[in-house]
């Protein structure tokens, strides 16, 4: 318009626009968390870790440290920046309480430490690749961790939460683009929460938990509104308290007030009333107990005292595959004489003709035993267990 107002149409297009930025703008805030929401999250997360590691404490037998935890909002490929090797994902859905699942990203090496720790090793065990028994073992671990974790949960958010068990995957980020292909909440915006996790001297690593952003609001209105109602509880409580009653002053009874009486009657006459007072205020002599004191006698100290020993909880690891090998006999040859092998040539072992063999699990010496055959199988009968 030439005198410089705004026609119908451009004043329709202009609120259309302003619509379509406000309802942007609705959002992107369904992705993201208020000051609030995470502390909140944060000390969820808190509690919940602090009681997974005293259960990774009783696993490993070893030391376990678990940081204050970072919580931010994140996309995939924020992850596949921080992890560059394959890693181990384990997935976690919860059944009762809340409505979700969540994801816990391990390092490799963490995992191979930690499943060498459960076997009874010293955590040095981690050449190889991670198989189905590493997966099997943090899958055992990650369950009785956040089962413990789902018992603080409850506590926090006053409600019964249950979870299914966790399964574990190897899997290269590199080639993963997509988060959405191991869960649907990963394609878009989730909640990370990171911790530094640290076993005795083996590791020193870090860990993540993502959680769907929806969970985690669920999660922070629900604490919010416990918090709502003990406050509320404590005011009213505090509102409505009666003061205590006071005892009564109990009067003297009449007997007592005959009894002064008659002593101030008995007492001398050159004694005055500052002397009367003083007399009834001492107390009257004590007799003298006669004491028998003999000198202490102890009983001969015999033997030795040994605490009782708890039994480990080996159920918990009852379900873990483990690898038996059984040794006929070890010899050493010089290069030379390995790149002279050739078939038909014999290799003469350390062991005599009929001496048992040995068999180890997870390269663990355990037992003695001998050849049996069985069908068309070998197989071997044990003769002595090594202790």
């Amino acid at each position: 318009m030439g005198d410089g107002g705004l026609s119908q149409e451009e004043i329709d297009a202009l609120l259309n626009g302003g619509g379509e930025a406000s309802a942007g703008s609705a959002g992107a805030s369904d992705a993201e968390l208020t000051p609030q929401e995470i502390d909140a999250i944060g000390e969820v997360a808190n509690i919940s870790m602090g009681t997974a590691a005293t259960t990774l404490f009783s696993l490993v037998n070893k030391k376990v440290e678990i940081s204050t935890p970072v919580v931010s909002v994140a996309k995939w490929d924020e992850i596949v920046e921080k992890y560059e090797r394959p890693c181990v994902l384990v997935r976690i859905s919860y059944t009762k309480g809340l409505d979700g699942s969540n994801v816990l990203v391990l390092r490799e090496d963490d995992v191979k430490v930690i499943t060498d720790l459960m076997m009874g090793g010293d955590g040095s065990n981690t050449d190889g690749d991670v198989g189905e028994i590493h997966l099997s073992a943090i899958s055992e671990a990650m369950n009785q961790m956040m089962g413990s974790s789902a018992t603080s949960l409850s506590s926090m958010l006053e409600r019964m939460i249950d979870i299914s068990p966790p399964s574990s995957d190897l899997i290269d980020l590199q080639e993963t683009p997509e988060g959405g292909d191991i869960d649907n909440f990963l394609g878009d915006h989730f909640v990370m929460i990171t911790f530094k996790l640290l076993i005795g001297d083996l590791i020193d690593s870090e860990i993540m938990q993502l959680y769907p952003i929806a969970l985690a609001k669920e999660m922070c209105k629900s604490i919010m509104s416990n918090m709502e109602i003990d406050s509320a509880s404590t005011v009213n409580d505090a509102a409505f308290s009666e003061p205590e009653p006071q005892a009564p002053v109990q009067e003297q009874p009449q007997q007592q007030v005959q009894t002064q009486q008659q002593v101030q009657q008995q007492a001398p006459p050159m004694m005055d009333m500052g002397m009367q007072q003083q007399a009834m205020m001492q107390p009257p002599p004590m007799a003298v107990q006669q004491v028998n004191v003999q000198p202490a006698q102890f009983q001969p100290f015999a033997g030795t005292y040994q605490m009782p020993l708890q039994p480990e909880n080996i159920d918990l690891i009852m379900d873990v595959p483990l690898e038996v090998t059984v040794e006929l006999g070890r010899t050493h040859k010089s290069i030379q004489d390995i790149l002279d092998f050739a078939p038909g040539t014999i290799i003469e072992l350390n062991k005599i003709a009929g001496e048992p063999i040995d068999v180890l699990v997870n390269g663990k010496y355990v037992a003695k035993g001998e050849v049996v055959v069985i069908e068309e199988s070998f197989g071997i009968r044990i003769t002595e267990i090594m202790k």
